[in-house]
This record gives C-alpha cells, sequence and structure tokens, in this order.
C-alpha cells in the first residue's frame, strides 16, 4: 500500500491502493445549498471487505438524491447512518460510477483487479432471510441505494461496492458517458418490464414524463427498442423535438394546461368539473399527438403530486400507471372511481435488481439505449452540477464528473 494520497487524476500502480483519497463530503454544518454543502477533502481510502470490491473511479454519475443528501432533508443521511451504528460524520455521496476494478474482498469471484466496470446502485445483505427464501433482493428489508443511503459513493477516488454491483462497461463508451446511465435507465428498466402482464408489448402505448429528463431519456428509449410507442410530456419545444429524437411518436407541452395539482374534493362540483376539463383536454391532445383515439397501456410517472390523477385518468382501461419518485411532492390523490371500475393498476417501483440492471446493461451495449450524456463537469464542480439540478437549470439528458477521467471524451486507459 502507498503510503501518501494519490493527486486527483494521476492513477497509481494498478492494485496499489493509497492509504488516502481526495473525496467530495458533505458535512452536517454545511447542509443547505449543494453549491457550498460540497466540499473537496482528504480523508482514509476505504478496503472492500467480504464480498465487496474498491473500484477506482473514472466518472461519477449525477443524481437528485445527493440533492437531497446536500440540503439534509428530506432525510438527514449522516443522522440516519450514525443512529444505525456507523462512525463517520460525513457523506460521500455519488450512485453512478465507471471505473477499474483495484482490489477484491474475499469471496469475490465474478470481477478481477483491472476490469473496466459500471456499478449499478442496488445494495442489500445476502444473508437477508428474504433474499435466503427467494424474495426479489431490492425489495427486501436490507435493500438500500448505495452513495445516497449508504456511505463512501462515487465523488471520490475510490469507492467501495458490493461485487454484484457491477457490470462490465461498454466499451464503445467514454468513462463519461458509462458513469450517466445506470441509476436512471436501471430505474426505467424495471418500471416498464418488471411488473407483468403490464410489461412493455410491441404497439402498446406509453406516456413518459419528463421525457427530455434522465429517467424520461431512457424511458422513451427502452419502450421504442420494445417496439412500444413512447408519447413525452415535456416543456418547450426544443425539449419536445430532443424527446422525438430518441424515439418518441410525438410530444405534449405541459405548460399548455393549469389543472395539475392535488385533484379537487369530488364533493365541490364546480371545482371538480373544472379540473376534469383540464384533465379531458390532456387526454384529446393526447391522442392527437399519437394520432388515433387509443390511452397509454402504460403511464411513466414520477412527478407524483402534480400529475398522478390526469395519469390514472388517461391511463388505459387495464393498463398501469407506475411510478418511481415524487419530485413534485408525495401527496398524491386518484379518484378511486377510475381505479377500481377500470380495473387500472397504480404500481409503485424502485431501482432495480442485479438481473435487470444487466439486461439494461445489455441494451446500452448493443447501442438500443443511448446515455444522453449533455453534460460533463469537473471534479471540483460537484456542488455545481448538483445545484443546477437543485433550480431545475441542468441540462436535457444527463451528467457525470470527470474523477480519475482527463477529459470527457476519454474510452480507455
Amino acid at each position: 500500500m502507498a503510503t501518501a494520497v494519490n493527486e486527483l487524476g494521476g492513477m497509481p500502480s494498478l492494485g496499489e491502493v493509497p492509504e488516502q483519497m481526495v473525496a467530495q463530503l458533505i458535512r452536517p454544518e454545511r447542509y443547505g445549498d449543494p453549491l457550498s454543502a460540497f466540499k473537496e477533502e482528504t480523508v482514509a481510502t476505504p478496503l472492500p471487505r467480504a464480498g465487496e470490491v474498491l473500484v477506482y473511479v473514472m466518472a461519477a454519475g449525477v443524481n437528485y438524491n445527493n440533492v437531497w443528501a446536500a440540503l439534509g432533508r428530506p432525510v438527514d443521511v449522516i443522522a440516519a447512518r450514525q443512529k444505525a451504528g456507523e462512525s463517520e460524520a460525513f457523506h460521500i455521496g455519488g450512485s453512478d460510477a465507471s471505473g477499474i476494478v483495484w482490489a477484491v474482498g474475499e469471496g469475490v469471484s465474478n470481477v478481477k483487479v483491472g476490469d473496466h466496470v459500471v456499478a449499478h446502485c442496488g445494495v442489500w445483505d445476502p444473508a437477508d432471510p428474504w433474499i435466503v427464501d427467494g424474495g426479489d433482493p431490492i425489495v427486501s428489508p436490507s435493500a438500500r441505494i448505495w452513495g445516497y443511503e449508504t456511505n463512501w459513493g462515487s465523488f471520490a477516488q475510490f469507492t467501495r461496492v458490493q461485487s454484484h454491483q457491477l457490470v462490465p462497461k461498454p466499451t464503445q463508451l467514454s468513462w463519461a458517458a458509462a458513469a450517466a446511465y445506470m441509476l436512471v435507465g436501471a430505474t426505467a428498466y424495471r418500471m416498464l418490464t418488471g411488473w407483468p402482464p403490464h410489461d412493455v408489448q410491441e404497439n402498446d402505448v406509453v406516456l413518459v414524463w419528463g421525457g427530455s429528463g434522465g429517467l424520461g431519456s431512457q424511458a422513451i428509449q427502452i419502450a421504442k427498442a420494445k417496439g412500444a410507442i413512447p408519447i413525452a410530456v415535456t416543456s418547450g419545444e426544443e425539449r419536445g423535438r430532443y424527446c422525438m429524437k430518441l424515439g418518441a411518436r410525438g410530444w405534449i407541452d405541459r405548460r399548455d394546461f393549469n389543472h395539475w395539482g392535488i385533484i379537487p374534493d369530488w364533493r365541490d362540483d364546480a371545482a371538480f368539473a373544472e379540473w376534469l376539463k383540464g384533465a379531458r383536454s390532456f387526454g384529446a391532445r393526447l391522442w392527437e399527438v399519437l394520432g388515433e383515439r387509443r390511452n397509454p397501456r402504460i403511464v411513466f410517472e414520477h412527478p407524483g403530486e402534480s400529475t398522478i390523477p390526469t395519469s390514472m385518468f388517461v391511463c388505459d382501461n387495464g393498463g398501469m400507471v407506475v411510478i418511481c419518485a415524487g419530485t413534485t411532492g408525495y401527496h398524491a390523490a386518484v379518484d378511486l372511481r377510475y381505479l377500481w371500475m377500470r380495473q387500472k393498476r397504480l404500481q409503485g417501483s424502485h431501482f432495480a435488481n442485479d438481473e435487470q440492471c444487466a439486461a439494461f446493461n445489455e441494451m446500452v451495449a448493443r447501442d438500443e439505449v443511448d446515455p444522453c450524456l449533455s453534460r460533463t463537469f469537473a471534479f471540483d464542480e460537484v456542488g455545481l452540477a448538483h445545484s443546477l439540478m437543485h433550480e431545475n437549470k441542468h441540462p436535457m439528458g444527463n451528467m457525470a464528473i470527470l474523477v480519475g477521467a482527463r477529459d470527457a471524451d476519454q474510452v480507455d486507459v
């Protein structure tokens, strides 16, 4: 083991683990604006335990979960981990990474030192009784999101992961692009394929909220590759045309409607009638864009509070609204008459399991899905990237942070 911290971007000899590393840390006293919450510090390099792998990080992805970590709400991730018995008074975020296997712990056989890999963010206890009994690991009580609910994420020179998190890096991608897609892409893949009989089928109409964003950009491409017909909801012509380049049949500008928010009380006849007028108008626009009077069999949801009532209304009879987040809020109400009388399904979905991550990664490797990398930041701009995301000023698609990689186009070492 080397005795000194390695200079950022200056790769040590393969397998040589410095005692210390540079990382972007969040500390409780800095909670607030992401621009000032993240600060570069030097900490001890974590070593892999049994079943774990140390990865030399080439690039890291940017996701909204570490905006929350920087704000310290709705969950204080440091306090939560300390309550569970962990000692670190800091958080190293980052739930996407591309890099090189640098060291392996006892019992690791699926990767070896020198492998080029992408890490997914699902971690769990393999001894969890739920998993031992054959349950889906990402549903298990022990499931956590690496780099948000756990420490030692990808905003550092080295990251420690469970070995099952690693999949082969698609050879055609730069390190930056390879770091940008897995969290959002695997989440979208599970949403669209993981809930039979509502797994996406050929000729299905799929309504994709936030089509030009990280999740939506991946969902459009997955649906298109499966033979479905994605329709995007976004804001503005530039974003709409971007969605169509990804494979959307067309797009709806959400700014053309003003009925968003929690559905009015059904006993308030005037307010409910006004909301229903807006929802029906949205449905009519969907038919216009599609070119036929057919409702979506799958509605790909993540805004939540503002849009769930409309999603449930326009979803086809016997169809599914599948949701993975609540970016506009968590208080979502639906008119239960549409849910039960039309036998629709409201399905929660959270990240993905190993098999789904591997299947999605193969789609990327086959060039069926592009990571949609829109902007790459330097390591000292981690706070800036998250600040832009917090203020909704980030670009379309996905973002990445250079760590060990020298430039955004670097493919190999």
